[in-house]
């Protein structure tokens, strides 16, 4: 499993690759094909009324999530490249410029220890 971490404005944004001999979670929705690299990860966009309070860039903004859509890969790097754009993306929803979205791939279980930054 890697975790795919994104710090843009002042928060951060997590998704999870299921990798190869893993088992993704399943749900409505969920591939249902038995793809080797699996990527979960929220969607949100920033809305006038209604959705969560968050606060970006200093600035307390609406956003509402839609449900996770998990998609299939063959390859890891086809993983991880979709992975760091599904983020990229979710912060430029909410006006963070994608240049100022760094991105990091953890290991869970070696947690503080990046495998990768972007």
């Amino acid at each position: 499993m890697l975790l795919v971490r994104g710090h843009g404005g002042g928060t951060a944004l997590t998704g999870t690759i299921f990798e190869r001999g893993e088992e993704p979670p399943t749900y409505r929705g969920a591939p249902n094909e038995a793809a080797p690299y699996v990527w979960v990860c929220d969607e949100f966009y920033q809305v006038e009324s209604g959705g969560s309070e968050t606060e970006i860039d200093g600035q307390s903004i609406r956003v509402a999530f839609d449900t996770p859509m998990p998609r299939g890969f063959d390859t890891r790097e086809q993983a991880l490249e979709a992975a760091k754009e599904h983020i990229r993306t979710q912060f430029a929803r909410v006006g963070v410029s994608t240049d100022d979205v760094r991105i990091e791939v953890i290991r869970p279980d070696e947690e503080g220890q990046p495998e990768e930054t972007a």
